[in-house]
């Protein structure tokens, strides 16, 4: 999809982090930050303005234990789904795993097909979620709280339900443009009185919040017969 989804991979294993990287962003779904040690990825996840959609996270680690870490970063809110690997299937590793905050544990040596359908899908659990949090350009797009929030320019923009709604629904379409017709129904359901003239008053609207120049549509596209959210689009508006 456009804007590929930023993944944090902490594993000491070299050779593993490459061949991850690379699979993770073949289909460009992922783009994947690596770190080798605690130290690390601590350092990477408190970066002003950093943002990760998960984390795969080795328990073994030069510095320590990254049960460790997924406990700390839980206690410090962080939301975000965590899939644990380790070189250890026995029961008691994985429940220490799973009672740290991991959301899922997988045992070395692991089928990469596995490993990218249990991350998706702990992926689509969390996007269900209330503590669901997207990358919008340079939004971070909080559905819950309809919130558009700009860290670089400590700027907050306040959504509608409905405008909350549909950024929602284009952003899990990916590059897959959305008929009018389409968002209506997921939007408004199958009410006969709301029109086409409804979803695109909501659109015009929206663009005068989001769009750094609405004359010059970054992300927010119109495409033949609906709409596409671009959400790489403008990461570096001024």
């Amino acid at each position: 999809m456009s804007g590929e989804r930023p993944i944090l991979l902490v594993d000491d294993d070299k050779s593993l982090r490459t061949m991850l990287v690379e699979q993770l962003s073949v289909d460009g779904e992922f783009v994947a930050t690596e770190a080798a040690s605690l130290k690390e990825a601590e350092t990477l996840m408190s970066a002003p303005g950093a943002h990760f959609d998960a984390l795969i996270l080795d328990v073994s680690l030069p510095d320590g234990d990254g049960r460790d870490l997924c406990a700390r970063l839980r206690q410090l809110g962080h939301k975000l789904p965590i899939i644990m690997l380790t070189g250890s299937d026995a029961e008691m590793d994985v429940v220490r795993g799973l009672d740290s905050g991991a959301n899922d544990y997988i045992a070395k040596p692991f089928r990469l097909a596995e490993l990218l359908a249990r991350l998706r899908a702990q992926m689509r659990i969390f996007e269900n979620s209330e503590d669901a949090v997207f990358t919008i350009g340079p939004y971070l797009f909080r559905p819950s709280a309809k919130l558009l929030q700009d860290n670089a320019k400590n700027k907050r923009i306040r959504l509608t339900e409905k405008e909350a709604a549909i950024l929602k629904f284009l952003y899990r379409a990916g590059t897959t443009p959305v008929a009018r017709q389409v968002l209506l129904n997921e939007v408004w359901g199958y009410n006969a009185s709301v029109t086409t003239h409804t979803l695109e008053t909501h659109i015009y609207r929206l663009r005068q919040k989001i769009e750094p120049d609405p004359g010059n549509l970054r992300l927010l596209i119109t495409e033949a017969g609906g709409y596409r959210l671009d959400p790489s689009g403008v990461p570096g508006a001024n």
